[in-house]
């Protein structure tokens, strides 16, 4: 008989446990996402002269649901877990399209622009990063891209680059999405 211990450990290998940083950070964007637009309806649904406004926030929160519903079923099949932040991102997620559109619809479209912004460059690098070994995620990554360049279009469209400030504005919410995408993906 041999001294010889084997110990047996969940730990997925580089590659899974990359896959699974990358699953974990999508998930919280896309629940980020979310959050900013209940916050932003929140405020317009309230004004009936906004009304046009918050059916464009509705329709493009409804994309950003589609994405999310996504990747939960990518977490539960790749074995990762959500971000421990998802209380943090929730909040702060909430406040930041609230805080916009008290600002105005131009802000409000100026968060948007400029969170689609981090997010669009953010899925390209993701693309490019898993090219052939994950085909079908790399494709659904691309597919949510294109969703994201429409939706910073709409805003750009709608008078985010006339937002009071934008430059600012624009700089302190990516700089936020920068930390929130490193901090995901760790924790």
């Amino acid at each position: 008989m041999s001294n010889t211990t084997f110990v047996h450990t969940n730990r997925p290998g580089p590659r899974a446990k990359r896959l699974q940083e990358m699953l974990r950070v999508d998930h919280a964007g896309e629940y980020g996402a979310v959050q900013i637009y209940k916050g932003q309806r929140a405020v317009f649904d309230r004004l009936p002269q906004k009304a046009r406004l918050s059916r464009l926030l509705k329709e493009m929160e409804e994309g950003e649901q589609k994405h999310l519903k996504a990747f939960d079923g990518l977490l539960a099949e790749h074995n990762a877990r959500p971000t421990a932040f998802a209380p943090v991102w929730n909040i702060a997620g909430f406040a930041l399209g609230a805080g916009t559109a008290l600002m105005g619809e131009k802000a409000a479209m100026a968060c948007t622009s400029a969170v689609e912004d981090v997010i669009e460059k953010h899925y390209a690098e993701q693309a490019e990063e898993l090219g052939d070994t994950e085909p079908e995620l790399r494709d659904t990554i691309l597919e949510f891209r294109e969703d994201e360049l429409e939706h910073k279009d709409t805003a750009i469209e709608e008078g985010a680059e006339e937002a009071p400030g934008y430059g600012l504005l624009k700089g302190v919410i990516q700089a936020g999405c920068h930390l929130a995408i490193r901090l995901s993906e760790k924790v």
